[in-house]
This record gives C-alpha cells, sequence and structure tokens, in this order.
C-alpha cells in the first residue's frame, strides 16, 4: 500500500474564514459577513443589516489576509505539496453585478498564487465557498435568477483568465449539494449555498437563527440547477482559456448506513444516498440529472419544468474533470422513532453503536471513508478523486511552556490516512488529500475559533481577543513526518 509519485497532499481552507479584512481594498459585503457566531448549542444567526457593536468572527477572522506570507511558509515547511483556499467573489466584483473587477482583489490573490508557486505548491482555487456577495441575495434572491447564472460565468472568466498559465486545478462551488443535505433543517444550506432567502426575511432588521430561515422546496431546486448551469458554463469557458485546465464538483459526503438490516431501513438509507449525494454528482459528472431525482421532485412538490432542453445540452458539455470531497462523519439511519438521535449528526441521524465522537457530536469513522471513496469509484470509474476537506474539530489547550498537546487528533489522521491507503490499494484513483483546516480558523457551523481544527495554533478567541500569532501545534511535526514519507511514517 503507497500512495501514489505526486499525490497532492495539503490543507484547505475558505476566505470568509481565515482572510479577515472585510470591506478593505475595496471588498463589499459577503453572505458570511453578515452571520454572527454560535456554539454547539446556539445557532448562529443571521440580520440584514452590519450592528456595528456585535462581534462578526469573519469580519477579521485569522487576519489570513495580513499573514499569508507566514502562513504558506509554515504550509511549504510542512511539505504541503497542494494548497486549496477560496477566491471571495465579493472582493473581485462587490457587488457581483459590477462590470468591471476590483484589481486590488485580484491582486491579492495573484500574491498569494505567487508565494505558493514560490515553495512549489500546486493552488486548488474553489471560486464559490459560500461567499456570494450579499448585494446579489438582496437584488436577485441569489441564484434563482437566471441573472446570476452570467455574473457567476464573468466572475469565473474573470478568475481563468487572470491566473490561465499559473493554476491547474479548480472547483466551481463547495459543497453544492449542501442545500439538499440540510433541507428541512432551516434555510442555513439555500442561504449559504445558493445565496437564496425569503423576501421578508432579507429585509428584516432583526436576528434570525439560521434554522429558522424560511424555505421553499420549488425555490431551492430551481436555485440549485441555476447554480449547476453556471458551474457548467464557468467549465466550458474555462477549457477554452485552458483546456489543461482541471475542474471539479465538491460534494459534502454524507455517508450513511441502515442501523438495522430492516429492509425499510436499507431502503431509506438508499433513498437518502441518492438525494443527498448522488444526485449533485450524476449532474456534474455526468451531466445529467438521475431518473430518482424526478421522482423526488414530485415526492416534494417540485415542478422541474425549469429543467429546458437547452439546459441539458449545457450541463452534457459542461461536465467536470474530477471529483472532490468533503467528508467528516458518517450517519445511521432508520425508520425507527425510538432510535437514539446523535445531536451532531448531519440530519440529526442514529447514533452508530460502534463508534466514538468529537466534541462536537460527530462520529469518528475512518472505514466508512474507504467504502466512500469505493463507493465513488464504483459510481464514476472516469474520474479521478480527491478528498478535500476531511478534520477534526477540537479543544485545544495551551500550556504554560505555550505548547499544545493534541494526540486526539493524531488518533483521528493516522486511520483515516490508513483508510486512503487501503481504497487506493483497492484501485481508487486517489490523486489527493487537504485537511480541513491546516491552521485554526472559525468554524462555518458555529462560528467559533474554539472549535479548532488547524496544526498551526491560532491565538484568537471567541470574545473577540487574542493577538493572532501563529506557533505549531504537537500534530504539526507528526504531519510533516507524514507528508516527507508521502504517507509512509504513520508513527
Amino acid at each position: 500500500m503507497t500512495f501514489p509519485k505526486g499525490f497532492l497532499w495539503g490543507g484547505a481552507v475558505a476566505a470568509n474564514q481565515c482572510e479577515g479584512a472585510y470591506l478593505r481594498d475595496g471588498k463589499g459585503l459577503s453572505v458570511p459577513d453578515m452571520l454572527l457566531g454560535g456554539d454547539r448549542y446556539t445557532p448562529r444567526t443571521f440580520c440584514s443589516v452590519i450592528d456595528e457593536t456585535a462581534f462578526y468572527p469573519s469580519h477579521q477572522a485569522i487576519e489570513f489576509y495580513d499573514h499569508y506570507k507566514e502562513d504558506i511558509a509554515l504550509f511549504a515547511d510542512m511539505g504541503f505539496k497542494c494548497f486549496r483556499f477560496s477566491i471571495n467573489w465579493a472582493r473581485i466584483f462587490p457587488n457581483g453585478d459590477d462590470i468591471m473587477p476590483n484589481e486590488l482583489g485580484l491582486q491579492f490573490y495573484e500574491n498569494v498564487v505567487d508565494e505558493c508557486l514560490k515553495y512549489g505548491i500546486e493552488p486548488l482555487i474553489t471560486l464559490s465557498h459560500y461567499e456570494m456577495p450579499f448585494a446579489l441575495v438582496q437584488k436577485y434572491n441569489g441564484f434563482y435568477s437566471r441573472e446570476v447564472v452570467n455574473f457567476y460565468v464573468n466572475y469565473a472568466k474573470t478568475c481563468f483568465t487572470r491566473f490561465k498559465d499559473r493554476v491547474k486545478y479548480w472547483i466551481t462551488f463547495n459543497e453544492i449539494n449542501c442545500a439538499i443535505v440540510t433541507m428541512g433543517h432551516g434555510g442555513m444550506g439555500d442561504l449559504y449555498g445558493l445565496g437564496v432567502m425569503d423576501r421578508e426575511d432579507v429585509k428584516s432588521t432583526e436576528r434570525i437563527p439560521l434554522s429558522k430561515l424560511k424555505t421553499n422546496p420549488q425555490v431551492t431546486f430551481n436555485a440549485m440547477h441555476n447554480q449547476f448551469v453556471a458551474s457548467a458554463l464557468a467549465t466550458i469557458e474555462a477549457h477554452k482559456i485552458n483546456p489543461d485546465f482541471m475542474i471539479g464538483t465538491m460534494i459534502a459526503q454524507v455517508t450513511g448506513y441502515p442501523l438495522t438490516p430492516n429492509p425499510k431501513d436499507v431502503l431509506l438509507w438508499q433513498k437518502e444516498d441518492n438525494i443527498n449525494n448522488n444526485l449533485c454528482g450524476d449532474v456534474q459528472v455526468r451531466g445529467k440529472y438521475p431518473e430518482f431525482a424526478y421522482s423526488f421532485f414530485r415526492e416534494v412538490g417540485v415542478d422541474p419544468s425549469f429543467i429546458t432542453k437547452e439546459d441539458e445540452d449545457i450541463l452534457y458539455k459542461g461536465k467536470v474533470d474530477f471529483y472532490t470531497l468533503s467528508y467528516y462523519q458518517t450517519n445511521c439511519v432508520t425508520t425507527s422513532k425510538d432510535a437514539e438521535i446523535v445531536e451532531g449528526n448531519l440530519h440529526g441521524g442514529a447514533k452508530n453503536p460502534y463508534l466514538k465522537a468529537s466534541d462536537w457530536g460527530w462520529q469518528i469513522d475512518p472505514d466508512g471513508l474507504r467504502f466512500t471513496l469505493n463507493k465513488l469509484h464504483d459510481r464514476y470509474p472516469e474520474v479521478p478523486l480527491m478528498i478535500v476537506e476531511n478534520g477534526f474539530g477540537a479543544f485545544d489547550n495551551v500550556e504554560e511552556d505555550g505548547s499544545i498537546h493534541d494526540p486526539y487528533r493524531l488518533d483521528y489522521f493516522r486511520p483515516h490516512i490508513i483508510a486512503m491507503k487501503e481504497a487506493i490499494e483497492d484501485g481508487v484513483p486517489l490523486i489527493g488529500y487537504t485537511t480541513w483546516g491546516p491552521i485554526d480558523l472559525v468554524s462555518a457551523g458555529t462560528g467559533q475559533y474554539a472549535k479548532r481544527y488547524g496544526f498551526i495554533y491560532v491565538n484568537r478567541h471567541d470574545d473577540g481577543t487574542g493577538d493572532f500569532s501563529r506557533s505549531k501545534k504537537d500534530y504539526y511535526f507528526w504531519f510533516k513526518k507524514v507528508l516527507e514519507s508521502n504517507g509512509e511514517n504513520l508513527e
């Protein structure tokens, strides 16, 4: 069992969770700029106007905007071959529909790319990682408006053209299935992924918990279809600009198991796997909607007439080149009303008695990663796979001497890396692995700093204190050995 030569080891971040500098150098407001923090038991809240007296985690985040050289140097020291980051759409087109791009925004990302290339690190850029300009939400209701497709494609072409000779790997949308995954649990996925909001909510000056945002399945799936079209059109344009570009989808893998061998549990698992994972993957990899999608549309009262013949042609022509995924946990599903529910699971899944959970209730399942990779290769044998998010959020304690001992992080990553090696031995064409996140950042789900993922500690806290200084955790040195040995040294 060995990782292939040139395997893309690295880490992944999102602009809204690390950059800060939220209105500097011409940047406009983006969706995460409107969200206040929460914690495991308190949901994040949205408000359509900025409260200057409140604490918004993304406004400063970890100040990557000012620390990117220091941070990339640390990544290089660790042996990164790849760094996945996102471009904040509102930093390039502050209102989303601007005629001309913001040159200062483009220059910042050019500096980041150059810094990566200086160390031989391959940039992997996500064009939209929950960072839609908020003006597009207010004016157009996000991707529910077909006009936003054109704005996105213009933004994508601007980035492709600027970096056509220096960036090979691109992702059009982060976790494009997020609105489906969160359906029935409030409008977080609609707002994050699609920029779609109920018109009353978007005008309200009250703070609204994300779980209480109103949703409409017809609007959600219409907007998601427009996003598919936007991704396909961007992919077509990308290949015109540089035929060597690799354009990828990115799916939040909601891997699940039937809780029992009861056939009803098995059927429920199959249905959820199809809707949560395979629907979006099929559209972007195979270039067409699967038949089960239309059955689901009927079930939830969605009229799919927005899927036109012209759009079907676009989707087929704009198929992606590789498949990327996030993987954190697995869920169990059951029709039983008596099952114990795990609060941290997506969908409030049933507890798996064979798994341990993180401090946030996420069930840890490295074997599920091997299962997932094999399942994806079986379904999409024609495309390479890449894990672009996998990580473990935990409370870290800084000792008096400044050291941070995090053996729990080693306990998480070692078996997941072994699972990847086993999947490669199974024949899975896995080309890379970027952990989430290589440096502490703001949690998207809770808005916390305290939920720390990184092997680099950032002195920043949920009360707004801290000097943003960086320091290495024990795990930093372990992961450095892993990368230097191309995944062979896991001791």
